[in-house]
């Protein structure tokens, strides 16, 4: 993996200096200034969150716990690091760097959080980009949009560097979903299943892109659950997880559902619901409209709908009526790299703009066409919602719904299948599935 990685880094360095260049050059700023970021204390306390790298730092380096630290690139010159290593007997001191990266940059190692401000070219024209709670004391976040937007915008477009890291974070994510499938069929609590997969991830909570989502049964219906119940329900009868894994920063974002043992129904409309991922997966191709695939699934979805005996209607009655929304109330997928919903998918150029979201689709994440180099999640969701279903069963178009189908089914939750697909010049890449079948 490393050697992989060490050979592929050179040209991921320079890509990120071709663009900040011209980012810089867009803005008029003589130099990139970027913190890694520190802690956030909790408020009226004496201990900190866990500490999340500034992704503007982190796509330089493989650095993403170095808290103090700063990235300085000026055109023409060989990017410098600012590396805080304190004298602390109370915390794990960060190593010194070493790895496959450290040649590319000037090192400089400091004791303090205030020595690197002398480190800073800060008596010219610096963009420096971060958060509220990047700066130190004089030193704060600008954020020029100039900057940010061309930076943002280009982000999308990843690496052979960032694809390979992203490969890992697939393959350490799909260990996790292997071990939690099998923590379910032996029918463990949901926080027993995710402390599963934290063990075959070898990852804590704190290092993995986002928080897991491990439902059993009817909490399937609540989308971002995390509430990880301590003991096991009577039947294991539906089980979805949605969780990732990171690699140096990278991240994966993985989704399966599974049936249990007796429940067959359930299971045919798993299947239905992966052949329908599968097709959608297919169309992520150079030139594809995202908005116009998101409202494609939802008629593929309509008709599995009612292929399975859930509504009456036409598939193209169910999306115009907004009935599949009531069943799939959430976006098809959003861009992915250093960030589980990846920066600039709204973007209409890399000066900035916004492309609007399709009327009737609010919560959707990516309006961009796709291009080679890109990463999206393809994620079709089907479920049972109590709060949408009692809006749904107040409207005229309730009469063309099959209420008992539905109300044998809220038991099961709902169903999500998520894979990580690459936009090529071809075919396209799917990660995940790539993974799942490298781990049998």
């Amino acid at each position: 993996m490393n050697d992989a990685l060490a050979a592929l880094y050179p040209q991921h360095l320079a890509t990120l200096r071709e663009r900040t260049d011209v980012a810089l050059a867009r803005g008029g700023f003589d130099h990139l200034v970027v913190p890694a970021g520190r802690p956030i204390t909790k408020f009226m306390d004496d201990l900190d969150y866990p500490f999340t790298v500034n992704p503007h730092f982190k796509h330089w380096l493989p650095l993403i716990d170095a808290p103090g630290s700063w990235l300085v690139y000026t055109p023409g010159q060989k990017p410098k690091l600012v590396f805080l290593q304190p004298h602390d007997y109370w915390h794990v001191v960060p190593e010194a760097p070493t790895g496959y990266w450290v040649d590319h940059f000037d090192i400089v190692t400091v004791r303090k959080a205030a020595d690197a401000i002398a480190e800073l070219p800060l008596q010219s024209r610096s963009a420096i980009i971060g958060d509220q709670y990047c700066g130190v004391n004089e030193v704060q976040p600008n954020n020029p949009s100039a900057v940010t937007d061309y930076l943002h915008y280009h982000r999308a477009y990843k690496t052979p560097y960032e694809l390979e890291l992203m490969r890992e974070a697939s393959r350490r994510g799909v260990r996790g979903h292997r071990a939690a499938e099998k923590a379910f069929r032996d029918g463990a609590s949901e926080l027993g299943i995710h402390q599963a997969y934290l063990a075959a991830v070898g990852q804590t909570d704190a290092e993995l892109p986002y928080a897991s989502i491990v439902c059993l049964n009817e909490h399937a219906a609540i989308l971002h659950y995390t509430h990880f119940g301590r003991v096991p329900p009577a039947e294991h009868r539906s089980f979805l997880i949605d969780a990732g894994a990171s690699a140096s920063g990278y991240a994966s974002d993985i989704t399966r559902t599974y049936a249990g043992k007796d429940a067959g129904e359930f299971q045919a409309l798993v299947d239905s619901m992966d052949a329908a991922e599968r097709s959608f997966v297919a169309k992520v191709r150079a030139g594809q409209n995202y908005p116009e695939l998101h409202v494609h699934a939802h008629h593929v979805i309509a008709g599995v709908l009612r292929e399975h005996g859930f509504i009456r209607m036409s598939a193209e009655s169910a999306v115009e009526s907004g009935v599949s929304s009531a069943f799939f109330p959430h976006g098809l997928g959003h861009g992915i790299g250093m960030q589980v919903h990846d920066v600039a998918g709204f973007h209409a150029s890399d000066a900035g703009g916004t492309i609007a979201k399709p009327e009737g689709h609010p919560y959707l994440r990516l309006t961009r066409n796709l291009e080679p180099g890109m990463v999206v999640t393809i994620e079709p969701g089907l479920y049972f919602i109590d709060m949408l279903l009692a809006e749904l069963k107040n409207k005229p178009v309730a009469a063309d719904i099959n209420w008992d189908k539905v109300d044998a089914f809220r038991k099961y939750g709902g169903i999500r299948i998520e894979d990580d697909v690459v936009c090529t010049t071809g075919e396209p890449e799917n990660m995940t599935r790539d993974a799942f079948a490298q781990l049998p």
